[in-house]
């Protein structure tokens, strides 16, 4: 059954970008667990999308409805093999770097100059005298 909509349309063009073809996707549909309700245990809305070349396999129950877990399971799929193909430059591995720099601790000079600066601010504020009135 293929996907209608915008964001469809736009999944399908960025799969197509890597070169990944519909006839190469395995999708089948399990029953979710979890949130969701009698809808979730009656309905097969669990969507697990295996590309045969790579052997990239998504496991997609984010959205009680099965067309959005499709939709989702694609997304991630796309995700997933840009990552391999990209390696270093791909979003995730971008990210994580930029995170691992903020948690890096301060060198002792970048430290002892934030300090200096904040003291002088602290000594140029507590060199205004306390505000008086006009009696």
């Amino acid at each position: 059954m293929p996907l209608y909509g915008d964001k469809a349309r736009e999944v399908g063009a960025r799969l197509a970008a890597l070169g990944v073809r519909e006839e190469d996707l395995d999708e089948s549909f399990v029953h979710s667990g979890g949130k969701g309700g009698q809808n979730v245990n009656k309905v097969a809305t669990c969507v697990v999308l295996l590309h045969r070349p790579s052997g990239v396999a998504i496991k997609c129950q984010r959205e009680r409805t099965q067309l959005a877990n499709r939709l989702i399971a694609r997304k991630m799929l796309a995700d997933r093999i840009e990552e391999i193909r990209l390696g270093a430059a791909s979003k995730r591995q971008q990210e994580a770097e930029r995170v691992r720099r903020q948690k890096r601790r301060r060198s002792r000079r970048a430290k002892q100059r934030m300090l200096r600066d904040k003291h002088a601010q602290s000594d140029k504020k507590a060199a205004r005298g306390p505000v008086g009135r006009d009696d």
